[in-house]
């Protein structure tokens, strides 16, 4: 009966990386100026909370001029670290079913940077946005430390599975 259910609930392993991949469409399909004003929405917060925590003081202006300095870093940010959480919701299920190793890179990174290359493609048709291959290989950063933090976690906290001989 314990197989019959982890037959069933394997598959299901999979639903964060769709969710994930779902959400990384959706913030793609943002028109330009949408996405822009979200983001650095994204960095005046980080100003203005580092401006409290550090107690500088600074004025509006100074704040806008750093908000603005800040703007194209946290925009990469944002693309390692959702293409870091779609590699680790890709990597663990094919962690589970087994794929380990060298086979595990491959396929957990083939997918993602496809689905990075997809999702650049699919930015073409969106208002004031295009494409841009340096934007899928800031997403292939992420997606290599987030398969390679998989492989470290799983090594290091998982059972191993010996092979019986006989």
């Amino acid at each position: 009966m314990k197989r019959f259910f982890i037959f069933l609930l394997k598959p299901l392993s999979f639903l964060p990386a769709l969710a994930i991949m779902y959400l990384i469409f959706t913030f793609s399909g943002q028109e330009g100026d949408i996405s822009s004003h979200l983001s650095y929405r994204v960095s005046h917060q980080i100003v203005t909370i580092g401006n409290q925590i550090l107690d500088k003081d600074l004025s509006d202006e100074q704040i806008d001029y750093y908000s603005e300095k800040i703007h194209a870093p946290v925009r990469k940010l944002a693309h390692i670290s959702e293409y870091f959480i779609l590699a680790v919701a890709v990597s663990f299920p094919l962690y589970v079913y087994r794929l380990r190793g060298f086979p595990l890179l491959l396929l957990a990174g083939s997918l993602c940077v496809g689905f990075a290359f997809l999702d650049e493609y699919h930015q073409s048709f969106v208002a004031g946005r295009s494409p841009s291959v340096r934007d899928v290989m800031i997403d292939s950063i992420g997606i290599f430390l987030g398969i390679m933090v998989v492989r470290i976690v799983c090594w290091s906290f998982l059972p191993r599975h010996k092979k019986h001989r006989r």
